[in-house]
């Protein structure tokens, strides 16, 4: 019988080759397509309008770069077998099945309480249920129960193929080059050390570039101040419709599992919760932001229009908590220029902060393999960038709310 074999053809990684049936299984699965409904970027296309490509670009991107890794491992004498090597893909493929609509903007807003990776775990025991228990071994290298640790921390780690692929990817489609990463170099300085993935010495500088492209992602773009406003509002819209959701309001209702997440559910994942939430994507929160443009009540209202035509809450951002006072002034001027309570106002002035660590100390840290054979945690080498630049995070404080020449009425 002749082996299955596919190819894909990707803008960012050429050809990449699907070659068993098990990872046919995996992407014809209607859990998998859903990832092509579900951008990978969220919000970023108001700032980047090229970065529009999906979870399941990502999800075959990262699968790609697996397939090189492996090669490389194997080729420098790593014991691997054919069983691990399916599983360790198969991991990759469904390591972010969990999103739901417009990704990390959304998380904890729609299923509260439960991260995306715990429902990507459920997902794959449904999804092995089916399959007659042949995602055994992935579930275990996810988990990382499995006892070659290297094989998760390549899933998820410092140095994952995740993070490899979405710097790549999201550099390509927002056409911002500081996210290139020489992630060729950093699979061929790939190897493996007591069972835990190690860089070769000579790869240090490769992945210096790759944590500073990394770290100059999430301000350029991730915590870009426009997509940041763009992704609070959206945050504000949904805890609105929240709170004001009522089965009987016909101008709410949206007749799609989102009824379901604002009404009846209780915090409990259980199979008939979690298929709800596979039925969900980025197109229902886009009909319910539509629908809610027109409803009765003015903070869903307003919010829902003014996201549906660009109209963004103001951002400033500093290294220090804002003032008091000058929170009050920004409050009250916004609450008698639209007529808003105090319950209703802080939906359109509020602050809060944000923190980016491109490299932070603790399970997954990224080592190093000296030619004597020694193993050195990066940060600890002599490498003055590395000390005390890409380790040292970043907090930034920020304030929202409505631009001068925003309309009072809509």
């Amino acid at each position: 019988m002749p082996t299955m074999r596919k190819i894909i053809n990707d803008p960012v990684h050429g050809f990449i080759t699907i070659n068993h049936p098990l990872l046919f299984k995996i992407i014809e699965h209607p859990y998998f397509q859903r990832l092509r409904r579900i951008k990978q970027m969220a919000m970023a296309s108001f700032v980047y309008p090229g970065a529009v490509h999906t979870r399941l670009h990502h999800a075959l991107g990262a699968y790609h770069l697996m397939c090189c890794a492996i090669k490389e491992l194997k080729d420098k004498e790593v014991v691997i077998s054919q069983q691990e090597e399916l599983a360790v893909k198969c991991a990759i493929l469904l390591h972010d099945i969990g999103h739901g609509p417009f990704s990390h903007a959304l998380e904890h807003i729609l299923v509260q309480g439960v991260h995306h990776e715990s429902l990507s775990l459920q997902i794959m025991q449904v999804m092995n249920d089916e399959f007659n228990g042949e995602l055994d071994l992935t579930i275990e290298i996810f988990t990382d129960k499995y006892h070659k640790p290297f094989l998760h921390q390549l899933i998820s780690g410092q140095l994952d193929m995740d993070r490899m692929d979405y710097l790549s990817r999201d550099s390509f489609f927002t056409g911002v080059s500081e996210g290139v990463i020489g992630y060729d170099r950093i699979l061929k300085m790939l190897a493996v050390k007591d069972n835990q993935l190690v860089v070769e010495e000579k790869g240090v500088h490769s992945v210096e570039k790759f944590l500073i492209a990394r770290r100059q992602m999430y301000w350029q773009v991730y915590l870009h101040k426009t997509v940041l406003s763009a992704e609070k509002m959206l945050v504000h819209i949904l805890k609105r419709a929240r709170i004001i959701f009522d089965e009987t309001d016909k101008n709410i209702v949206l007749n799609s599992p989102l009824d379901f997440f604002f009404g009846k559910f209780d915090g409990n994942i259980d199979r008939e919760s979690l298929n709800l939430f596979c039925l969900l994507d980025d197109s229902d929160i886009e009909c319910a932001i539509k629908k809610w443009s027109h409803h009765p009540d003015k903070v869903l209202s307003t919010l829902s229009t003014w996201l549906l035509n660009r109209v963004l809450l103001k951002c400033k951002l500093q290294t220090h908590p804002f003032e008091q006072d000058y929170i009050n002034e920004k409050t009250e001027k916004i609450a008698a220029k639209f007529n808003l309570t105090q319950q209703e106002v802080a939906y359109f002035v509020f602050t809060g902060d944000t923190t980016n660590t491109t490299y932070q100390l603790g399970d997954e840290n990224i080592l190093i393999l000296f030619k004597n054979g020694r193993v050195q945690e990066i940060s600890s080498i002599e490498n003055a960038l590395i000390q005390q630049t890409v380790s040292t995070p970043i907090k930034k404080f920020y304030i929202f709310f409505p631009k001068g020449q925003t309309p009072v009425t809509i």
